[in-house]
């Protein structure tokens, strides 16, 4: 017999008419003729065709100019190698330039689904029993591109939820590679992306144990110059590739949550950045930092990566190391276990496993925790999230794929000083699709990347079949009752 739950009469669906003015570019060469035809235009034509663009997409757009100038920027060194001098360009044919090389990426277009939640921050100027919650979700767009969006929500006394409305002038960050590369790292995770052994030793020879952005940058250009093969330039570019996973985003302090987008920005996260699993992190000291788990998809590949802030204005992102950073489903406990970070992790597509690390970006010796058990996972299991603590353990919330492709959500109970342990787990399915969310963009899917316990109620958000996002909330010590009762 399956716990009572209350589904929440709430529906988060995709917007598709939110969107991005984001760089477009199709190739040096053919960027070079662009130009070309551009600078031959007059003055007066490159006004007369670019003001009503102006007045046009400034109704869409926050700051329009900024983005033009900043994609036509980006093509300095074409600029260069063309004998054209950047810097003595008029304002306007700047800006027409850049809007050649600008389109309009609708971000949610598609599908919204697999949210995550934790407290926001900011939890000032709320009456008694409010809750403040920021909400991640994956976006897909044009082409089954995957980012990452946020929404702020807000709880009241009574547990009822309101999502606040989505802005309309979408941000894309400012991108900062100030990254300080561990060699021995770093030359791990690029044998493990499969890049040319060769090319690998010999660039490993030219590097200090902790190198730069800008010095990598330079060797690599350097031993390209010296190749004629064309396969191997390509092997350097994967390095880069791999450089470029280091990074950094800041977004406009003048932005809402709901306006910042997370996009795909290294070669190795080309096709998407999937189930963002955020977490409120606490620190030894007390402090908190909010940390996400990711997976970096490049259409071949994948990479999970580690994401970390402290407001959701500055953002580090970095890739994860070791045998058991590999796969899909990472989620970090919310705090440390025995003096160690500890983890949840799928590495073999089919089971869960847990892991403890010293440093939060090396993950090795995963010990497998969990098997499919019954019918309703008998596919697969895996996480929804981070572990929930609670003084009867750590709740963990769990998907199980079965017949038809199936997803369905369980429930786990792990021991609170050795959630290697396994107390309890749910012998029936928590939720599962009703009639009205088996259609949509992946029919018969439910699936959530985290939950939160408010006012002694667990709230899952869960995505419905890949198209919107929903919640559900049941009573917590009716789940861990029922937890212990069916054991294990």
């Amino acid at each position: 017999m399956r716990l009572p739950i209350v589904r929440k009469p709430i529906r988060v669906n995709p917007d598709s008419k939110r969107v991005i003015a984001r760089f477009f570019f199709n190739g040096n060469e053919r960027a070079k003729q662009v130009i070309q035809k551009v600078m031959v235009i007059s003055e007066d034509a490159a006004f007369g065709i670019v003001s009503p663009i102006l007045q046009e997409y400034s109704k869409r757009h926050r700051n329009i100019t900024r983005v033009l100038n900043r994609h036509c920027s980006k093509l300095k060194p074409l600029f260069e190698e063309l004998g054209i001098d950047f810097d003595s360009l008029s304002v306007y044919r700047k800006l027409l330039i850049g809007s050649y090389f600008t389109h309009e990426y609708s971000i949610e277009s598609a599908a919204f689904f697999n949210p995550s939640i934790v407290d926001d921050p900011d939890q000032t100027e709320l009456e008694e029993g409010e809750r403040r919650v920021i909400m991640s979700f994956r976006a897909v767009g044009e082409g089954h591109i995957s980012s990452i969006t946020f929404r702020r929500a807000l709880f009241d006394k009574n547990n009822n939820i309101t999502v606040l409305p989505a802005g309309n002038y979408i941000d894309e960050a400012e991108i900062v590679r100030n990254a300080v590369y561990n060699k021995k790292l770093f030359f791990e995770k690029a044998v493990a992306t499969q890049i040319n052994v060769d090319v690998l030793k010999e660039l490993e020879s030219k590097l200090d144990h902790h190198f730069e952005y800008s010095n990598l940058r330079r060797i690599i250009l350097d031993s390209q110059k010296m190749q004629e093969d064309d396969a191997y330039k390509l092997e350097y570019d994967k390095i880069l590739w791999l450089a470029d996973s280091y990074y950094e985003i800041v977004f406009s302090l003048d932005t809402d949550i709901s306006d910042r987008v997370i996009f795909p920005i290294s070669e190795y996260e080309r096709k998407g950045i999937e189930d963002a699993r955020f977490v409120k992190f606490t620190d030894d000291d007390g402090s908190h930092t909010y940390y996400a788990t990711y997976t970096a998809y490049d259409g071949a590949l994948i990479m999970p990566k580690l994401l970390q802030t402290t407001d959701f204005y500055n953002f580090r992102i970095m890739p994860l190391y070791g045998d058991g950073a590999q796969n899909k489903n990472l989620a970090l406990f919310p705090r440390k276990i025995n003096g160690k970070y500890a983890m949840i992790s799928r590495i073999d597509g089919c089971n869960n496993y847990i892991m403890y690390s010293d440093k939060i970006n090396i993950w090795e010796k995963p010990v497998l925790l969990q098997e499919p058990r019954f019918t309703w996972e008998f596919i697969q299991i895996g996480n929804c999230g981070s572990p929930i603590e609670t003084e009867h353990g750590w709740i963990m919330i769990t998907h199980g794929v079965g017949p038809m492709r199936r997803y369905v959500l369980g429930a786990s109970l792990l021991k609170l000083d050795d959630p290697s342990v396994e107390i309890g787990r749910l012998k029936e399915p928590l939720i599962i699709p009703n009639s009205e969310e088996r259609e949509g963009y992946v029919p018969n899917v439910i699936y959530s990347c985290g939950s939160i316990v408010n006012n002694n109620k667990l709230i899952i958000p869960y995505g419905l079949s890949d198209y919107s996002t929903s919640f559900v909330e049941m009573d917590l010590n009716e789940l861990i009752n029922k937890l212990k009762s069916d054991g294990i």
